[in-house]
């Protein structure tokens, strides 16, 4: 805003109010040619203000040329304005956000009071889920409890609360018999319900008379040949490609029915003697080329003991199965010390015992002495997952047997696959060249 001294005269006419009006303008402030004439006017001598003063009707006629000429150049400096726009920084309380930084929160709020703090809280939700709903709720109540909590009161009270509690009024009352608001008109059809739009197919004579005069059945299995899999069920479909020939009574309308499950017998159990199968491995026998300890339930530890013992002098026996026997680190050190000493095994499985990822490692190593075993078997242990330690270890130790072509571990990492994969595939096309270059010569 723009003061004046007290040379200019006070506004006493309508041209003077609409200056007056124009100066004190909250939307706008004076223009720029309207105060460069103020500061001429008011540097003018003082008898020529003397003057001014003495004529109201030249004052009048010089304020209403003065209130002009201002309009005027405020239309002028408006059209050549140009507005710029700074962003002011953010503030809080007066302050810049940045002058919170190094406040320290413990000693603000050792400062207030209790009741301060109490207000605080109840604005201020923590983020904590280990609270109970009952702590982070803001809502308290100070009333004294009137006693122990009884449901049935209670229920009691909320009903009758409920039912004493007044309907909200209706904004237009129920009549009987009249419609309130618009009444749904069902939209008017012509009576076919049904589309009526039929395909034309031109079909040989030959095809058409065999169409015609096809069963049921022959229609669906035509339909299940040209995959035309929506327009008949899951039985249908299987029975049309198998040839087994259309369950009776179903039809293009049919439901599926679960099929009853096929019993299967169990599985009869390992009959093998642990003592006569012991005794004929210690015994060297030459009929004993593969020998099945799976499922045996109750195997004590020497019985292991003793067919490991046995297994070093052994030349006959090829394969060793000991699936879920329930082998142990302890006793898949003492196999792994047999496999060191025996050169005639070729198949090794001791699949879903407890044996260790170490115990893994020991039994792959001990392959290394001998070289002989083609196929070793361990998934299913106690452990599921093995890790990136004892995979890369193991790939390193299949990748230096030449002999190993199968193997059963399961692999979490693609790393340790593609190596073991690529080394077991090197291995098959060593012996199968060695065996064409044999037959060749």
């Amino acid at each position: 805003m723009m003061s004046f001294d007290n040379n200019f005269p006070p506004p006493s006419t309508g041209g003077d109010r609409r200056l007056s009006t124009l100066l004190h303008s909250p939307l706008s402030s004076p223009p720029v040619a309207f105060q460069q004439s103020a500061r001429q006017s008011s540097q003018q001598p003082s008898a020529s203000r003397a003057a001014r003063q003495s004529s109201p009707a030249e004052n009048e006629t010089t304020n209403s040329n003065l209130f002009d000429f201002a309009v005027r150049s405020n239309k002028s400096t408006s059209s050549k304005k140009t507005t710029t726009m700074t962003t002011a920084p953010a503030k809080l309380y007066g302050k810049n956000l940045s002058d919170y930084d190094e406040l320290d929160v413990d000693q603000l709020l050792s400062q207030l009071s209790p009741e301060e703090i109490s207000i605080l809280a109840k604005e201020v939700d923590p983020d904590d889920n280990l609270l109970p709903p009952s702590e982070r709720c803001s809502y308290e109540c100070n009333k004294e409890a009137t006693g122990p909590l009884n449901r049935k009161k209670l229920i009691e009270h909320i009903n009758k609360q409920a039912l004493e509690t007044p309907d909200l009024p209706e904004i237009k009352p129920y009549v009987a018999g009249t419609v309130r608001g618009k009444k749904w008109v069902a939209p008017e059809t012509n009576g076919n319900t049904e589309h009526e739009d039929k395909i034309a197919i031109d079909i040989d004579d030959e095809y058409g008379d065999a169409l015609n005069t096809a069963s049921q059945e022959e229609i669906i299995d035509l339909a299940a040949i040209l995959g035309f899999h929506s327009m008949m069920n899951q039985d249908q479909y299987h029975a049309s490609l198998l040839n087994k020939g259309q369950p009776i009574g179903l039809g293009w309308d049919g439901v599926t029915k679960a099929t009853q499950p096929k019993v299967y017998p169990p599985e009869p159990p390992n009959q093998t003697d642990p003592e006569d199968s012991i005794k004929r491995v210690r015994d060297d026998d030459s009929k004993l080329l593969d020998l099945n300890w799976n499922n045996i339930k109750n195997i004590s530890d020497e019985k292991f003991e003793n067919l490991f013992n046995a297994l070093v002098e052994n030349t006959h026996l090829e394969t060793l199965s000991l699936v879920n026997v329930g082998l142990t680190d302890r006793l898949a050190d003492k196999l792994a010390e047999a496999l060191e000493k025996n050169c005639t095994l070729r198949v090794c499985n001791v699949e879903t015992n407890f044996i260790s990822p170490v115990g893994i490692i020991h039994l792959v190593k001990s392959l290394l002495k001998q070289r002989s075993l083609e196929e070793f078997r361990a998934t299913n242990q106690r452990s599921q997952v093995l890790g990136n330690k004892i995979e890369m270890e193991l790939t390193k130790l299949i990748e230096q047997n030449p002999t190993i072509l199968r193997l059963g571990l399961h692999l979490e990492y693609n790393d340790a696959r593609h190596r073991i994969a690529s080394h077991l595939q090197r291995n098959i096309d060593r012996i199968r060249q060695s065996r064409v270059g044999a037959n060749s010569a």
